[in-house]
C-alpha cells in the first residue's frame, strides 16, 4: 500500500513540475532541482523499504546476548590471527592506535561493523522495554492520578461536610453558641470600658500620672547632684553606723554583770548553788529532809 502511494505521489509531483514547466511558470533548472529532491526522497523511501527487514532480522539476532559476545569474540581473534598473518607474511597493511593498541584497517572495519550491530541491538532492546513496560508504568501513572484526583476530591468534600457537622450536632452547636454569647458580653464589656468618656479620661489621666512618676523616677535616679547627695547620704549613715557600733560593743564588753561573766566562764552546764543544797539533802540530818 505504500509502494503504490509513493509511486502516485511521485507521479503526481512529477506531473506537476511537467506542467508548470511547459507553462513556463518556472525555470528549467528549478524544475529539475525538484525532481531530483522528489526522486531522492523517493529512492531513500523504497530503499528504506527493502532494507527494513533485514535490519529488523540483524537488530533481532544481535539482541540475544549469547550472539553480540560471538559477535565480538569472533572480531577480536580475526583481527589477531590477521595481524599474525601479515606479519608472517610481511604485507604491511595501515594499523590505526586505539585505546593504545594497533588496529589494521580490516580491523577497524570488522570492528564499525560490530558498533552497527550492537546500535541495532540497542534499538531492539528499547522497542522491547518500551513494549513491556509502557502498559503496566501507563496503568499505574494513570491509576496514581486518578487516586490523588479522587484524595483532593475528598479533602474538598470533606471541609464543608466537616464544618456543617460541627454546626448541626447539638453538643458542639451548644459550646459554640455558649462561646460566642460570653465573646459577645465580653467584647460589649471592653467596648463600654474603652468608648465610656469618664473611664476613658480616667485611664488617661492615670496614664498621664503614671508617666509623670516615672519621668520624675528617671530624672532623680540619673541626675548627677541627686546622686552625689544619695552617695553622700549613705556614707554619712555607714560612718555614723560604724561609731554607734563601736560604741555599742565597748559598753556591752565593759558592762559589770557578775552573774552573766560567771555563767560564760563556768558554762551553762555548771550546777547551781540551790541544785547542789536540794540533791545533798538527804545526807544532812535536817528537819528539811
Amino acid at each position: 500500500m505504500m509502494t503504490c502511494a509513493g509511486l502516485l505521489a511521485v507521479a503526481t509531483v512529477i506531473l506537476l513540475v511537467g506542467s508548470l514547466l511547459i507553462l513556463a511558470l518556472i525555470p528549467t533548472a528549478l524544475a529539475v532541482f525538484l525532481l531530483a529532491v522528489v526522486l531522492t526522497v523517493a529512492g531513500i523511501v523504497f530503499l528504506w523499504r527493502i532494507i527494513y527487514p533485514w535490519l529488523v532480522r540483524m537488530g533481532r539476532w544481535a539482541a540475544r546476548p549469547i550472539n553480540i559476545i560471538f559477535l565480538f569474540i569472533v572480531v577480536v581473534v580475526v583481527e589477531l590471527v590477521l595481524k599474525y598473518v601479515l606479519d608472517q607474511a610481511g604485507v604491511s597493511v595501515p594499523t590505526f592506535s586505539i585505546l593504545g593498541q594497533e588496529v589494521t584497517v580490516i580491523g577497524i572495519g570488522l570492528l564499525l561493523f560490530f558498533l552497527f550491530l550492537l546500535l541495532l541491538a540497542l534499538v531492539v532492546w528499547l522497542v522491547r522495554l518500551w513494549r513491556y513496560t509502557w502498559p503496566p508504568a501507563r496503568d499505574v501513572f494513570w491509576d496514581i492520578c486518578f487516586r490523588i484526583g479522587a484524595l483532593f476530591w475528598r479533602i474538598l468534600v470533606g471541609i464543608p461536610l466537616g464544618i456543617v457537622w460541627f454546626l448541626y450536632h447539638p453538643p458542639l452547636r451548644w459550646l459554640l453558641a455558649a462561646f460566642l454569647f460570653y465573646l459577645r458580653w465580653t467584647s460589649a464589656a471592653a467596648a463600654w470600658l474603652l468608648y465610656n468618656p469618664p473611664l476613658r479620661g480616667i485611664a488617661i489621666a492615670v496614664l498621664f500620672v503614671t508617666r509623670l512618676i516615672a519621668r520624675v523616677t528617671a530624672w532623680l535616679l540619673y541626675s548627677l547632684p541627686i546622686r552625689w547627695v544619695v552617695g553622700a547620704v549613705v556614707f554619712i549613715l555607714r560612718l555614723m553606723a560604724r561609731f554607734s557600733s563601736t560604741v555599742i560593743y565597748g559598753i556591752w564588753s565593759s558592762w559589770p554583770v557578775k552573774g552573766i561573766r560567771g555563767a560564760l566562764s563556768k558554762g551553762l552546764t555548771a550546777e547551781s548553788k540551790s541544785y547542789q543544797d536540794y540533791k545533798y539533802a538527804q545526807n544532812d540530818g535536817s528537819g528539811a529532809a
